[in-house]
């Protein structure tokens, strides 16, 4: 049984909010990481619902590249997090303008 694209799209749409909400009102910067990765997993899930209703790869080739950039970016991000907590000791992004 295939899920039909409007329940799709409507779970892509709440995990999108939820990503936003995540990534907007927390001060802690892996929340905010986790925020933009929830955005990026809605955005896949549309991607691979419009794939599967058109009969066409293109969606889930996006997905993808969308897979790996999401990698590059928690592996990036926790990085800067790490060293950022090492130097500050805290998460809160609004001490973190002594790394300029």
């Amino acid at each position: 049984m295939i899920v039909p694209l409007s329940h799709a799209l409507i779970l892509s749409a709440i995990l999108f909010g939820l990503g936003v909400f995540c990534a907007v009102s927390r001060r802690n910067l892996i929340m905010m990481v986790l925020g933009i990765e929830i955005m990026l997993n809605s955005a896949s899930i549309a991607f691979v619902a419009a794939a599967l209703r058109w009969q066409n790869l293109e969606g889930q080739t996006f997905v993808l590249f969308i897979l790996a950039v999401a990698a590059t970016e928690v592996s990036v991000g926790l990085a800067i997090i790490v060293y950022a907590f090492r130097r500050t000791g805290s998460f809160d992004p609004g001490n973190y303008n002594l790394l300029k």
